[in-house]
């Protein structure tokens, strides 16, 4: 077996945009680009403490030469990963044990199923799994973590011992094929009377209010656009009595570097006032909802907003999903799916290790049950 230099890295900028991205084969999930990764570092939103600290693994072959690495962090909470492990930390901390830091690898504040082994070949990516297991006892830690993983390194992680997690989140999918939807109405003709007669209904409320419901990509937002774009984005997290993680430096940066991969959904008022966004970024085939705010109430705006216009641009630009963000039941019958994401846990204590274990065979019966009956649900027509 090959054998590889294990270095951690506080900044990704450390590594390079074309180091890092030359691990990327081609694939152009924004989330794991170095322009997403290095925006985040360098707007002061990974923050110590937020409890996000920047600790990038690296694996490097005998030249020097960047083999696999992966977006990484010593984590000394579990705010912004939307894979909840809070009993785990407070099981730790009632028998006397530190559950903080451990090490995630994620992107921070993005709930979005993408790559995180970026690595040359699957060798590579198999020796970076058994690096993060190598960190947790050079660096004293609890745990591993790897969150949003897809399929094919979930077995990977699984061969190497890791415990399997699974989740519930709601995407919209084009059929294939013969099936496919070229138009909303295409879509919608697909569901069942009621649940059509709903979204066209809620369509038109918006329609009554007035507003006027834009698209823009990145290239046709001004310093003035994300002025407003963060001010309401900022104005959701006050209203729920939270903090925004996001600065404003943080969207004017990724949007200056990566523009086309930024589609902003913007209502102005009958005054040129914008009253609501929605904020999406994307890749060549996948769109992905990420952030809300309106500074008005009006019935199905968000929907509009979020969903709708959203099922609309794919269908336009030929996007085959849509990913509109963690947790709410309220998308199925909007023709969002549920569909399961996965995570996969290494932790150090064997008697925790044990016990997790059970706890996550029976949320997945619990899981696989729920999942089942949400398809019962569905609120389109049966083949």
């Amino acid at each position: 077996m090959t054998e590889y230099l294990l270095k951690y890295h506080r900044a990704i900028k450390d590594i390079g945009p074309n180091h890092w991205n030359s691990l990327l084969n081609g694939d152009d999930n924004p989330f794991v680009s170095y322009a997403f990764l290095d925006a985040l570092e360098n707007s002061g939103t990974i923050r110590e403490n937020y409890g996000w600290q920047a600790l990038h693994l690296a694996l490097y072959d005998a030249q020097g030469e960047l083999m696999a690495a992966c977006p990484s962090y010593l984590k000394h909470n579990s705010h912004g990963e939307f894979i909840f492990d809070w009993a785990w930390a407070n099981a730790y901390a009632q028998n006397g044990l530190d559950y903080y830091p451990k090490l995630l690898c994620a992107v921070p504040y993005s709930p979005v199923t993408g790559p995180r082994l970026l690595a040359r070949d699957s060798a590579c990516k198999r020796a970076l799994i058994l690096a993060m297991q190598q960190s947790c006892n050079e660096l004293n830690l609890s745990s591993a973590h790897a969150n949003f993983l897809e399929l094919d390194d979930v077995a990977l992680f699984r061969d190497a011992g890791w415990l399997a997690r699974m989740d519930i989140q709601f995407h919209w999918r084009n059929p294939p094929d013969a099936r496919k939807w070229r138009t909303f109405a295409d879509f919608i003709g697909a569901m069942s009377a009621k649940k059509r007669k709903n979204i066209l209904q809620e369509r038109a409320k918006v329609a009554k209010a007035g507003l006027r419901i834009e698209r823009r990509s990145g290239l046709e937002l001004t310093p003035a656009h994300w002025i407003q774009i963060h001010a309401l984005y900022q104005l959701t997290f006050d209203i729920k009595g939270n903090t925004p993680a996001l600065t404003q430096a943080f969207f004017l940066d990724f949007a200056a570097r990566s523009p086309t991969q930024v589609l902003a959904v913007l209502a102005f008022d009958s005054s040129e006032n914008m009253v609501a966004m929605a904020l999406c970024f994307r890749s060549s085939s996948t769109l992905y909802g990420r952030y809300w705010g309106a500074s008005v109430e009006i019935p199905g705006l968000h929907f509009e907003c979020c969903y709708y216009q959203g099922i609309e641009y794919c269908l336009e630009h030929g996007l085959d999903t849509f990913e509109p963000g963690a947790q709410g039941e309220h998308k199925l019958a909007r023709g969002f799916l549920p569909t399961q994401t996965h995570s996969s846990h290494f932790i150090v204590d064997r008697r925790f290790r044990d016990g997790i274990a059970r706890h996550l065979a029976e949320e997945r019966r619990q899981r696989d049950a729920y999942q089942a009956e949400l398809l019962r649900h569905s609120p389109f027509l049966a083949d």
